[in-house]
């Protein structure tokens, strides 16, 4: 299951990388589809910066500790990584829809990452917990 995680986690910090492009790209995004769906829009707002940092920056970041974690079986501070991020993929997505008006495809495409990351880790301690004998 390490393997499958820490790849999950190699496609979020590919979405983040593809973000991260779009936060410094300069001519029109290839991912500009319509009015509700804009990467450049989302990824060159006020949000898309945290204390001076690209937040695809910190995606990219968390997604590397967090296949990192997955390879090294700590499971348990993978799924608390994974809660912060989902938490904070969460609020962003909340940016998105409540304040920009706008989607980025790669942040949903991390949002998706990390949520299934986040229950696949979580099903992983619980199959992975000891049993405990009734006759104990």
């Amino acid at each position: 299951m390490r393997f499958f995680l820490a790849f999950i986690a190699l496609l979020g910090f590919m979405a983040a990388t593809l973000a991260l492009r779009e936060h410094y790209r300069t001519d029109t995004s290839p991912c500009s589809i319509n009015e509700h769906w804009d990467c450049g829009i989302v990824n060159h707002s006020p949000f898309a910066v945290l204390a001076g940092v690209p937040v695809a920056v910190v995606g990219m970041a968390g997604y590397l500790l967090m296949g990192t974690l997955a390879i090294r079986r700590a499971y348990r501070l993978l799924l608390a990584a994974a809660v912060i991020g989902l938490t904070f993929s969460l609020y962003l997505a909340h940016v998105e829809k409540d304040i920009l008006g706008v989607w980025c495809i790669y942040c949903v495409a991390s949002l998706t990452v990390i949520s299934l990351l986040t229950l696949l880790t979580f099903g992983t301690i619980i199959v992975s917990r000891p049993k405990r004998s009734l006759t104990s």
